[in-house]
């Protein structure tokens, strides 16, 4: 039982780890793991890290948006067509 204990766990630090933002190879290293199989194995993807992921897209398509100037070089006025 307590083998199984252990292994969740180990299942919940590295779950952990990715909803932090910890980088893979900083996870792999604390977690004792030699590849990225293994991280893809106890790393479990949880709704609030795509939530984040979802809001870092949404920040850098807003930002490409605005960076780009409407084709008469105003924003946001209505003008009349010539």
């Amino acid at each position: 039982m307590l083998d199984g204990r252990l292994h969740d766990a180990r299942h919940t630090a590295a779950t952990v780890l990715l909803s932090l933002g910890v980088p893979e190879r900083a996870a792999m290293g604390l977690m004792g793991w030699s590849t990225t199989a293994m991280a893809a194995r106890y790393q479990h993807m949880v709704d609030a890290v795509r939530a984040d992921i979802a809001r870092q897209v949404d920040g850098l398509i807003r930002k490409a948006e605005a960076d780009r100037p409407d084709d008469d070089g105003t924003v946001g006025i209505l003008v009349p067509a010539k």
